[in-house]
């Protein structure tokens, strides 16, 4: 508990043994908040986010960061087949119940946002508030071909510093506000030290989800999930410089979610730092606004 989280491990409901981190394990009266990732990363992404979130002195709050199977401390899976979103759905909902979360503000970067659109689906009521963090119903094919390829090209560091010049080579020109230690914390979360030197911290079958794909032809869009959620309070987040999340679909989002807030980020792309400039004290404000306007309702209601 030193570094401010404890490891917990929990059984899908196949079997793999699946890891999220906790923080604040100890914190109650306010809603926990669960951070889920984007496609390669894992918890570590959330590391100064949710020591934020779990050590706020006004609303202190457990954070539950989970990796997906194939990621981090959770184990692969033999059946490529099982790397996507309602499989993972299926994983986060099975490690609430292992961890006795029935209610949650969710907060999800680029897939994490997907997987929560498909929990709308499958259990709404555990959906407290939400924060989509570059993501929404509709997938820019261009986004999609720019991580395909860097994925299929990913480079091979030897060191920490060879890994942060290769981070920012490949994606220096969507983050020019990054700091050197931005970039540090980047790499951190991304790769982890083996006898072979660094390795990216997920199975590479990943990358062969994407492959499949045809980015030549219309993607299937998520707005029947997305107005799904109109009732739940939402922050939607976005970098001036995505490739993935585009302004039209930021702007559309704005217009069909009733309960809605927006933030865009400038000098970043896909997917902006949770960690970088105002955003842990935004969201954490949102977060309270979101808790004190249901705590509202619900005493009205039960007045009735």
């Amino acid at each position: 508990m030193s570094s401010g989280f404890s490891d917990f491990f929990y059984a899908s409901p196949d079997g793999l043994e699946l890891h999220a981190r906790i923080y604040g394990e100890a914190n109650s009266g306010h809603w926990p908040v669960v951070c889920l990732p984007g496609l390669t990363r894992n918890s570590r992404d959330f590391h100064e986010l949710a020591l934020h979130l779990s050590r706020r002195a006004q609303t202190p709050r457990k954070i539950v960061a989970f990796d997906y199977r194939g990621r981090g401390q959770s184990a692969y899976d033999p059946d490529i087949g099982h790397y996507n979103i309602g499989v993972e759905a299926g994983d986060i909902l099975a490690g609430l119940a292992a961890l006795g979360i029935d209610e949650a503000g969710f907060i999800g970067t680029s897939r994490g946002g997907l997987v929560i659109h498909v929990l709308g689906a499958m259990r709404p009521a555990v959906l407290r508030a939400i924060v989509l963090n570059d993501i929404g119903p509709v997938l820019e094919a261009g986004g999609l071909a720019h991580i395909r390829s860097y994925l299929e090209r990913a480079p091979k560091p030897k060191t920490q510093a060879e890994a942060v010049g290769a981070q920012r080579g490949a994606h220096g020109s969507d983050f020019p506000d990054l700091t050197e230690a931005d970039w540090e914390r980047m790499v951190a979360a991304l790769y982890r030290e083996t006898d072979e030197g660094l390795l990216p911290d997920f199975d590479r079958k990943l990358v062969e989800t994407l492959a499949g794909l045809d980015l030549t032809q219309k993607l299937p869009d998520m707005w029947p999930q997305f107005e799904a959620l109109a009732a739940i309070p939402l922050l939607a987040i976005r970098g001036a410089n995505s490739k993935l999340l585009s302004a039209e679909t930021f702007e559309q989002m704005r217009n069909r979610h009733p309960c809605v807030e927006t933030i865009t980020v400038e000098g970043q792309g896909h997917a902006p730092f949770l960690d970088t400039g105002g955003l842990p004290g935004a969201i954490a404000a949102f977060l309270d606004r979101a808790e004190q306007r249901f705590a509202g309702t619900a005493a009205a209601v039960q007045k009735l």
